[in-house]
């Protein structure tokens, strides 16, 4: 197969997820937003969306057993543009999303840029807790290590996101 069109079809592959994701997406998750004020002004709540390109399940999956909470994962067959893709890709996870006690993460399977996570506050022994967890396969760029500014780490995780950690509590 030619490079021009392996590439137009990943484009339309991706072009289609893309589409499938905004409508999986929950309706009342995107009217809904959950709104704080600050200084007067409202702004809708902030939710990392990560991509992965083929490891949805499994990376949404080991955040959920680190992080704990309610993981929701959408399948292309189980959404409304499911007629519009290839069979093939049917079976394929088209949007996940982790709640849990203070973390929301969401995900596609498409890969894209980069993004580093900051899990800040929280105890010591709170922090140290994930970043064992987090650890697990991961490359341990910078160990937990007291700072001026508090304790502070570093891991690319198994998946390739970067995540840091920060705490100026003690236990």
């Amino acid at each position: 197969m030619s490079k021009a069109r392996k590439i137009s079809r990943r484009r339309l592959i991706a072009s289609g997820l893309d589409t499938a994701i905004l409508a999986a997406w929950p309706s009342r998750s995107l009217a809904a937003a959950k709104m704080q004020k600050i200084q007067g002004d409202e702004m809708a709540a902030l939710t990392p969306y990560l991509l992965f390109d083929g490891h949805c399940r499994e990376a949404m999956e080991f955040y959920c057993s680190c992080f704990g909470g309610e993981l929701t994962v959408t399948k292309v067959k189980d959404s409304p543009v499911k007629d519009r893709m290839p069979t093939v890709q049917h079976e394929k996870v088209i949007h996940a999303r982790l709640r849990s006690r203070n973390v929301e993460i969401s995900a596609s399977p498409i890969r894209g840029n980069s993004v580093c996570l900051f899990l800040s506050g929280g105890t010591l022994g709170e922090l140290k807790a994930l970043f064992e967890k987090l650890s697990k396969g991961a490359e341990l760029t910078d160990p937990l290590t007291e700072q001026f500014f508090g304790t502070y780490g570093a891991l690319n995780d198994k998946f390739g996101v970067r995540w840091m950690f920060q705490t100026d509590k003690k236990d």
